[in-house]
Parts: C-alpha cells; structure tokens; sequence
C-alpha cells in the first residue's frame, strides 16, 4: 500500500517536467477547460443536464475515435461528435418524459460505434486509450487554437444569452409567459455544453467528463444561491482540480482524469460539509 500511495503522489522530477513544452501545452488547455466548465456547470446542473452531458461526451468520443481513424484532428472530431449530440439532446430538451430514455439509446450507440472506430484504428494503444481517460500528451498547438476558438465562442455566446438562459432555468413557465424565447434558448445551451464537452475529451477523457461540467457545480449549489458566487465558485474548483490533476499526474506519468476525479469530489465534499453547517439547504 505504501509503494502504490508513494507512485500515486510522486513529485520526483515535476520541476524538469513542468519545463516541457507539450506540459505548459497541456496546463493552458487545462486552465482555458476550467474557465469554460465552470461557468457552464451551475447552469448545467440548475437545468437537470447531467444525463444528457454524459450522452454527449459519449458522441463526443465517437466524433474523436472517427477523427483518429481517418488523421484529422481529434479535437475537431469531438466537436463535430458532441454538436451533434447537442443540438439532438437540445430538440428532446422540450420533450422531458421521452428525454432520458432516448439519451440512453443514442449514449449507447455513441459508446458502441466508437469502440468498434478505436478497433478498426491500427495507431499506438496509448492513443485509444487516451480518448477514454484523458491525455495531456494528446494536447498539442493545433489543439489549443481549437480549445481556444471553441472557448471563446461558447463564452461569447453565453454572454448574451445568460440573463434570459438563467431565468429560464429557474422558472421555465414564467419565463415563456414573459416571452423568453425558451423554445430557442434549450437546443442552443446545449450546443454550448457540446462543445464544452468537447474540450474535455482530449483532455480528461469521455468517461470522467463529468468530473468538470458538473461536479463544480453541484459543489457550488451546496454552498451559495447566489447565481455570480456559485459561478465563481465553479470556476475555482474547476481550475484546481484541472491544473492540480495535471501536475499531480506528471510525475507518476498516470492518467490526469483519476487526480481530477478525486481532488472535484473533495471538493464537492467539502462544500456538502460547509453548506450542512451553513444550514444551506439544497435539493
């Protein structure tokens, strides 16, 4: 037990490697994800996206393995995969009782469909293998224009529509009663988490996507009702349980998603906890 717990929180030679080109790559696609996730996870959870965030990650996983296969970017196929599921995901958002169960299908045809691309892939195992659990070598130049450009869009975009998005969160009849064009609104956030989601594939993996565009915040809701505080709260996890999954990984050379995985949901439970003695009350 002490050997493995000595290889899980090994710092030997992190300076050298924090030195490493394709390591400050890898540290700026991690801090431009957690901006983005963070801001969109309050709302993802205030909205009941989970399931729908996880169906997407698995078309965004399939859009990647289709892109490995056939030598294009990984990180354009995941977006192309995860809009795809977005703005089908956004159509059913009108539709709540079908919703789940219709999710549950195209998850597991997406999930199917990209096994079978990454067994028809004849490349380096290691690259499989990263789109399931994350890859900080997989983040290269070309991927942090597209992080970038995908980052600011979703952000710009989230910009102008936020005050109407967050009031049709909280109050969907109202908000169509007010003419919110709710009916507009539902399909383009999910486009938004789409490409969130997307960013995250190459990153921390289709499997642990969750990890960042939802568990900041549902930490955040247990501590705050305030929508600006519960954002910034977000963000704040979301970047340190990114860049300190990165670093952390570095050293041992073992995939980021664990270290991400485990420090958000440290997090999540130290906000149960400050919220319980707050007497924060939440659902």
């Amino acid at each position: 037990m002490t050997d493995i717990l000595g290889r899980l929180f090994s710092f030997d030679g992190t300076g050298e490697l924090l030195d490493l080109p394709f390591v400050q790559n890898a540290l700026l696609a991690s801090a431009i994800l957690g901006l983005v996730a963070g801001v969109l996870a309050p709302l993802v959870v205030g909205r009941g996206m989970g399931f729908a965030v996880h169906g997407t990650s698995e078309l965004a996983f399939t859009g990647a393995a289709a892109a490995l296969l056939l030598g294009i970017s990984v990180s354009v196929g995941a977006v192309v995969g995860a809009v795809i599921a977005g703005l089908v995901f956004g159509a059913l958002g009108l539709r709540r009782r079908e919703r789940d169960s219709v999710i549950g299908v195209v998850l597991a045809f997406g999930l199917g469909l990209g096994v079978l691309l990454l067994g028809l892939y004849s490349g380096r195992a290691s690259n499989k293998f990263g789109l399931l659990t994350g890859s900080i070598v997989s983040v290269d130049a070309s991927n942090l224009w597209v992080l970038g450009g995908v980052a600011v869009v979703v952000l710009g975009t989230l910009a102008v529509i936020y005050r109407p998005l967050l009031f049709a969160s909280t109050d969907p009849d109202v908000a169509v009663a007010r003419g919110v064009p709710v009916r507009l609104l539902s399909p383009l956030f999910a486009v938004l988490v789409s490409l969130t989601t997307a960013l995250a594939v190459p990153i921390v993996g289709a499997i642990l996507v969750l990890s960042v565009t939802i568990i900041p915040g549902a930490a955040a809701a247990r501590v705050t009702s305030s929508p600006l505080k519960a954002t910034l709260l977000a963000v704040a996890i979301a970047e340190v349980a990114l860049l300190g999954g990165t670093v952390l990984s570095l050293a041992p050379g073992l995939s980021i998603s664990g270290y991400v995985a485990t420090i958000a949901f440290v997090a999540y439970l130290a906000c149960r906890v400050v919220g319980r003695t707050r007497g924060v009350v939440r659902r």
